[in-house]
């Protein structure tokens, strides 16, 4: 067994056993997205958590209220699915338990949608969201992200494969159902555990995704 990592929160898996089948070791980041970056511009800027929330209101931040949330460290690995791997990524920002205490979802809730500029989304199981390195990113390695990696806020779920985990991010709705997310509806695995390989629609098994 690994030992768990003071910072990340989760498990740290022997070098030899860190890399997920398919994947390879990656020196140096790629910068990988669709579409365009986006211009930020932070007197419009606000980051939402609605949807079915536990009082049923919705929560908004400012740009400059959400730089002020407490802020944490997680080292995780990062896993794309386009095969490359990334070892021991320090992501800087808001741990999504964060703002499940601050906005708690209602009993009935199992998955979120995060959304991102240009209506890109990711869902996720509530469990996969609020597992303690899940992390709204600001900054990596102690450093500011940069627009082409998601600035001002990328959201980070190291178990999962990277598309997982959007940049450019500006909230997360609560739901009661699972939904696709943008590239769920494409093919792409609805749950996207690099463990167990699951890249593509067509390899789901009952139960794990809505019906295309």
């Amino acid at each position: 067994m690994g030992q768990p990592d003071s910072r990340g929160g989760g498990e740290r898996r022997p070098d030899a056993d860190r890399l997920p089948p398919g994947q390879r070791p990656q020196r140096g980041w790629p910068v990988t997205h669709y579409g365009p970056v986006p211009r930020f511009r932070p007197e419009r800027w606000e980051f939402r958590v609605f949807g079915a929330t536990a009082d049923g209101d919705k929560r908004c931040w400012t740009h400059e209220e959400f730089s002020a949330l407490p802020h944490e460290t997680v080292l995780a690995d990062l896993h794309c699915v386009t095969k490359f791997s990334m070892r021991d990524v320090e992501w800087g920002g808001v741990r999504a338990r964060t703002l499940l205490t601050l906005v708690p979802p209602a009993p009935g809730v199992t998955h979120v949608m995060v959304w991102a500029e240009y209506g890109y989304s990711a869902n996720l199981r509530i469990e996969d969201f609020a597992a303690g390195h899940t992390v709204f990113a600001t900054h990596r390695d102690g450093e500011l992200l940069t627009a082409e990696h998601g600035f001002p806020v990328r959201l980070a779920v190291p178990h999962l494969y990277a598309w997982k985990g959007p940049k450019w991010v500006r909230g997360v709705e609560y739901m009661t159902a699972d939904r696709r997310g943008f590239w769920e509806e494409r093919g792409y695995h609805n749950i996207g555990d690099p463990w167990r390989e699951q890249r593509y629609s067509y390899q789901e098994q009952p139960g794990e995704g809505p019906e295309l």
